[in-house]
């Protein structure tokens, strides 16, 4: 079973085993199941033992995946231009609150660029969650950014608590939020849960969903005229409105810009679909066993982009636009940023640069299995996606 996938070494075999006894002790102490968000939320999160918490690469060659940011400037210095008019707009106490952060790539293009175009927001936070990432982050910073540029950085445990102005960015994150998972049987719904088998393995369950669960699959039922089919099982973040409210936080003025993979909830819910979204990813492979090696590998659901259209709106922004990451790079000028980074580089450099350009862009890789989807309040993002918006899709 997955012989394709290269077997770690001995000690983060033992860091997942360590992990797997603290899910298989919360899962007794449970009673016996637990709920699959809890069981993700543990796997990429445990402080000192999940995923995004210890210290093993994640990003490029040496980690599990790559995302656009780091595959080269281009992405960030696009995205900056898509948000530059947006903080000038705002004016000099404009803010940039990005959620997550990676390495900090995007963070170096992106206020690299942003200075370029007289736009550098007076603040420039970075909502991280692992204390491994943030020390990565702040040491690329400091060592990339001039310094009045890396003194208007920071790190924040949470949202801005204040009232403030500005842009909220976040590039698969959505993703990566702990998701329920839906069971349908004989028309009634159930949550999967987690539970053990007579060895000690790990393996799905189900309870009745709670009423918040319930609620959430049956509005998405009436929003598709049809009832989920028996046996049939899913993803849903009925968390999504609360958690874009917490976010947010204050934000008086400004806009909201989201960049993950995933599909319209047509798409999203086929009923050839019928296992959902959930996958794990592991040394640039990709595979379903999301009971492996706790700990070591990340595990991500594709977004609902109709859901997250309704939780914006509902938290009180307009929807600004939506599309395919090609059609929103291309309308904000990657390529003639592509041009003049080949008047700096070699030959070897423009070949790399196009490499990029082709990832970031074409169908077949990421240009349209990445979407983009941006929100707006008492600014105008509009002209972000004035190439191939797709909101009438949603």
């Amino acid at each position: 079973m997955h012989s394709d996938l290269p077997l770690p070494e001995p000690d983060a075999l033992a860091h997942s085993e360590q992990l797997a006894a603290h899910l298989r002790a919360e899962i007794m102490a449970q009673g016996g199941a637990m709920p699959f968000s809890r069981f993700m939320e543990l796997v990429l999160y445990a402080p000192g033992w999940g995923y995004y918490s210890a210290g093993a690469s994640k990003f490029g060659a040496a980690g599990d995946f790559v995302t656009a940011p780091e595959l080269g400037t281009l992405f960030a210095a696009t995205t900056a231009n898509a948000l530059a008019p947006v903080l000038r707009e705002l004016g000099a106490q404009a803010r940039v609150l990005e959620l997550g952060g990676g390495s900090g790539a995007f963070a170096e293009a992106a206020l690299k660029r942003l200075a370029e175009l007289d736009a550098a927001p007076a603040r420039y936070a970075i909502l991280e969650p692992s204390a491994d990432l943030r020390q990565r982050q702040r040491h690329r910073l400091r060592e990339a950014l001039e310094p009045a540029l890396f003194a208007r950085v920071e790190w924040l445990d949470r949202p801005f608590e204040d009232e403030w102005d500005g842009v909220l960015f976040a590039n698969e994150v959505i993703d990566a939020l702990p998701t329920p998972r839906f069971f349908i049987d004989e028309g009634e719904v159930y949550e999967e849960t987690v539970e053990l088998d007579g060895e000690g393995r790990f393996v799905r369950g189900a309870q009745p969903a709670d009423m918040l669960l319930h609620a959430a699959v049956r509005h998405v039922e009436r929003y598709l005229e049809r009832p989920f089919a028996n046996g049939y099982r899913s993803e849903l973040l009925p968390q999504l409105p609360y958690w874009i409210q917490a976010v947010a936080g204050g934000l008086r003025r400004g806009a909201m810009l989201f960049v993950d993979y995933g599909y319209v909830r047509d798409e999203f819910y086929q009923d050839d679909r019928s296992d959902g979204t959930v996958r794990a990813f592991y040394r640039h492979r990709v595979h379903n066993d999301v009971y492996r090696w706790p700990g070591l590998q990340d595990i991500t659901a594709s977004v609902d982009f109709t859901a997250l259209a309704e939780a914006g709106t509902g938290a009180g922004f307009e929807l600004a636009g939506y599309g395919h990451q090609a059609g929103f790079l291309l309308g904000n000028g990657i390529a003639e940023l592509l041009e003049a980074a080949d008047e700096h580089t070699d030959e070897v450099g423009r070949v790399r640069l196009r490499e990029q350009f082709k990832r970031l862009t074409l169908p077949t890789e990421m240009g349209e299995r990445f979407q983009v989807m941006g929100f707006s309040r008492d600014v105008d993002l509009s002209a972000a996606f004035a190439m191939g918006d797709l909101t009438w899709r949603l």
